[in-house]
């Protein structure tokens, strides 16, 4: 059975990724990723998709997101306590998400690197910034797959922004565990479902500039899916039916 290459947390949304060794999966997946996110003065979130080059900065929090650490490419660091300010009350990614503005000098280096005026929010739950699924999953062996479609070779797994990057012999392996449950690590995981997938994943992971159609090699031998057909499936998410740490090296078992 597949086992964990890699664990991928964000404490800022659609910033740079951070590499653990291990993570403490709770209800809502680990708290300190996707804990905080950018929002402009209309409070429409600032991601990837209209600031490629974010991946670029990366952050660092404590469990509790009571300290930040942001780090840009020219080796500036900006870390300091962080300190709520106004209440934030709008719609991220379709979910009423409630939080608090951060201030400090966080937004200040933000809004210079990304060239116009934006403000960090840090929300007030774990997990409120996350959609469908607390854990996110996909095989190597898929993303060989992708590759020969692409003609591409190896395609970097960290493009799909997965919690979860397992080895694995069999493409799309993953997908057969829908509607199963597997033990990884002390976790138990129900595999709830295929994720769609949006243009970020046709985003260079290090620079964060376009640079494969992932989308249409997906739409080309996998085909359009999802509730309504009209989605490309990619990874699969998990839901946490028993909390605990998972680690690199941890073998999956499907359970049922």
């Amino acid at each position: 059975m597949p086992v964990v290459s890699r664990l991928n947390i964000s404490p800022v949304l659609s910033l740079g990724l951070e590499h653990r060794g291990s993570i403490d999966v709770g209800p809502r997946g680990v708290v300190e990723d996707r804990r905080f996110f950018i929002v402009d003065d209309g409070d429409r979130l600032i991601d990837q998709l209209l600031v490629d080059s974010m991946v670029q900065v990366s952050a660092w929090t404590d469990p509790d997101a009571t300290t930040l650490r942001l780090t840009f490419p020219d080796g500036r660091v900006v870390e300091d306590e962080v300190r709520l300010d106004a209440a934030f009350d709008s719609i991220i990614r379709k979910r009423p998400t409630q939080g608090h503005e951060v201030a400090g000098a966080f937004a200040l280096a933000l809004s210079d690197f990304v060239g116009r005026p934006v403000r960090l929010i840090r929300a007030d739950k774990p997990g409120a910034t996350r959609g469908d699924g607390a854990v996110s999953m996909v095989t190597d062996a898929s993303l060989d797959r992708l590759g020969h479609h692409l003609g591409v070779g190896d395609v970097d797994g960290r493009r799909f922004r997965m919690l979860i990057d397992l080895t694995g012999d069999v493409a799309h392996e993953e997908d057969t565990w829908i509607g199963h449950r597997i033990a990884l690590g002390e976790t138990i995981l129900r595999v709830s479902g295929a994720i769609p997938r949006c243009a970020m994943t046709t985003h260079d992971p290090d620079s964060g500039e376009r640079d494969y159609d992932t989308l249409r090699a997906i739409k080309e031998y996998r085909g359009f899916a999802g509730p309504d057909g009209k989605d490309l499936m990619f990874g699969v998410y998990g839901e946490v039916e028993r909390t605990g740490t998972i680690r690199v090296g941890d073998e999956v078992r499907l359970l049922d």
